[in-house]
């Protein structure tokens, strides 16, 4: 046979290289926009190498060589375009989703059609959800947030007169899956163990799964999903605790309607009021909750967990804090949506952990669906990412007065210097800050989120006194490729307040 000839074998493998070479050399539209690292064939894959062990070092060090001008980073799969003027950054939010598709980027990383599955990856109608219903009804639901914490905090954390070490991160995460879960399906299902396990562990069975699917070819993908995957269980383990309830509420709303005497006002029956079709069966309603938690819970434990190791690693942050919730509350009779609002050292606080921390150094990630060129000739091939850093954001002195130094109080004092309140809001997004992303795909649920957050915080400098081991450490961060999360093990001390 042809094959079994070598110098055939030997012939077909100098055409492939040299159709590969030509391929390479060809893509001159590539070179338009310079490479931080190699970009030879094989070759790029130490950068890609080198981005996953040190991206934060690599998107300073093209912010700082190519002086703000675009470049791009080899990742394991493909190129990944980094611009950073507030030119590019807004044509970046305004490029319509059939040439930069946010959804394209998010269903590929987390493979969305086999772990959450083709309905949920097509069909989001969780969001408006999220940004409306959920947004409009924060203020008759402050009181039930700030009950569920007040309880979940001294159940996870117990005052006690003496230090106590407490694993941060494994007991924030509690205290925001049970406050979370009081308003995505109400009591007594918030405070269930098994609901609270499964919430926590969906998140990241998810993200491990898209992840191994990402390293699988495409045909083998079912087989490795059905092999490898806990995500079904955990939707069947929901599905058993939630059905009773649900089926109840649908008898309710066959019998009475749109409205019916004690009709709840949480998630749960938000989605079921909204659903159609098969959306409605109880097992598709069950994964919606966990969809929903997989957006909340994990996102904002991580952002508490960092802000709780900076103020244990300077409590000196905490009596302005604790001063301004105490006066707060006072003038307005309580724990309310505007008493929050009203906490501005308590919002600045939290807004700068997520500008100088954050949990990623990568915003506004899209995904080229088909070729796309920037008004200032920077040419994005078909499957490339293009993206922005946290380098050309909030990194930059044009943005922020001395970006790399952490200023408890920053926004706050930006709130009294200009006079835009609105503005200098954790929840406010802009091109100087984009924690919550920009324009239509922007968080949905970060005005829950802040609530939340805020909530928490004051909480804990009304009744608590923290501390760490070692005073003035905040521990060190774990970075995956573009990915910050606090550190995952370190304890915090805590003590029953005294001052």
């Amino acid at each position: 046979m042809f094959a079994d000839s070598p110098t055939s074998l030997y012939a077909l493998v100098l055409l492939g290289t040299v159709v590969y070479l030509l391929n390479w050399l060809k893509g001159s539209k590539y070179k338009s926009v310079p490479a931080l690292g190699p970009t030879a064939p094989l070759l790029s894959y130490w950068g890609a190498i080198r981005f996953f062990l040190d991206a934060q070092g690599m998107l300073q060090e093209g912010q700082l060589k190519y002086g703000g001008r675009p470049f791009r980073i080899a990742t394991r799969r493909y190129w990944q375009y980094i611009v950073s003027s507030p030119k590019l950054i807004d044509e970046l939010r305004r490029a319509p989703d059939d040439e930069l598709s946010f959804l394209d980027a998010v269903n590929e990383a987390l493979e969305l059609e086999y772990t959450m599955g083709p309905a949920t990856a097509n069909n989001l109608y969780h969001v408006p959800v999220i940004r409306n219903t959920l947004t409009r009804n924060l203020g008759n639901l402050s009181s039930e947030i700030y009950d569920e914490i007040s309880n979940a905090f001294a159940d996870c954390i117990p005052a006690r007169d003496e230090w106590v070490a407490v694993p941060a991160l494994q007991s924030i995460m509690q205290i925001v899956a049970r406050t979370s879960s009081r308003i995505f399906v109400g009591l007594p299902l918030c405070r269930n163990r098994e609901f609270l396990e499964i919430s926590m562990t969906y998140t990241t069975d998810v993200v491990k799964t898209g992840l191994l699917l990402n390293m699988v070819p495409g045909p083998l993908k079912p087989i490795v999903n059905r092999l490898f995957s806990k995500v079904e269980q955990h939707i069947d383990r929901t599905h058993a605790l939630l059905r009773p309830i649900i089926e109840e509420r649908q008898r309710m709303m066959e019998q009475f309607g749109d409205d019916w005497p004690d009709k709840p006002n949480d998630m749960l029956q938000w989605l079921m009021d909204a659903a159609e079709g098969q959306e409605r069966e109880p097992r598709a309603l069950a994964l919606r909750i966990l969809i929903v938690g997989f957006a909340a819970i994990h996102t904002s434990s991580m952002s508490f967990t960092q802000a709780l190791y900076y103020l244990a690693a300077h409590p000196e942050y905490m009596q302005p804090m604790r001063d301004e919730v105490e006066a707060v509350l006072a003038a307005e009779g309580g724990w309310s949506k505007g008493a929050l609002q009203k906490m501005r050292k308590v919002d600045s606080f939290l807004k700068e952990c997520q500008r100088y921390e954050g949990l990623g150094m990568l915003f506004l990630t899209r995904k080229a669906v088909k070729d796309f060129t920037f008004s200032d000739g920077t040419f994005i091939p078909k499957g490339s990412y293009v993206s922005t850093s946290r380098a050309a954001t909030h990194g930059q002195s044009e943005y922020y007065r001395d970006p790399y130094v952490f200023d408890p109080w920053r926004f706050a004092n930006l709130r009294d210097e200009t006079g835009e309140g609105v503005k200098h809001q954790m929840v406010n997004t802009s091109i100087e800050y984009l924690p919550f992303g920009l324009g239509k795909h922007a968080c949905p649920g970060r005005f829950f989120a802040a609530n939340e957050l805020k909530s928490m915080m004051a909480h804990l400098v009304v009744t608590y006194d923290v501390a760490l081991d070692m005073p003035g450490e905040v521990p060190r961060s774990v970075h995956f490729g573009p990915i910050n999360s606090p550190n995952r093990t370190a304890k915090v001390l805590f003590r029953k307040r005294r001052g």
